[in-house]
């Protein structure tokens, strides 16, 4: 799994959701009209979410991983990659990291991220 083609999250402990694009209207009644006035605004894009667990070999490390991760939400939009499938056109909206523990050698923490793919309908 790549985001901008960089391997930033471990592939083990991976879940990816994707939901189907939709379409959006407003829907205006009208004086002396039957029913409503229906504008379709068109393709409104897709909510991609991934879950999984971040690995480091220490505390500070952890650190970096985050804050590299969290310098994708910068509004701009990136490519992100799964499995040979790729999603053009994504902006990552929201990114939750849980708490850091010791496991093995390692330091793992939860995360979720939220990305909004606004391309590719």
């Amino acid at each position: 799994m790549t985001l901008d083609d960089k391997a930033l999250f471990d592939g083990q402990q991976l879940e990816i959701e994707v939901d189907s694009f939709h379409r959006d209207s407003i829907e205006r009644a009208v004086p002396g009209l039957d029913g409503l006035l229906s504008i379709d605004l068109g393709a409104r894009g897709r909510k991609i979410t991934q879950k999984g667990v971040l690995h480091a070999a220490s505390r500070s490390g952890m650190d970096e991983k985050v804050s590299e991760i969290s310098g994708y939400m910068d509004g701009e939009t990136h490519t992100l990659a799964v499995d040979g499938k790729e999603f053009g056109g994504v902006r990552m909206d929201d990114f939750k990291s849980g708490q850091v523990r010791a496991a093995g050698g390692l330091v793992t923490a939860d995360y979720e991220i939220i990305y909004r793919q606004l391309e590719g309908a």
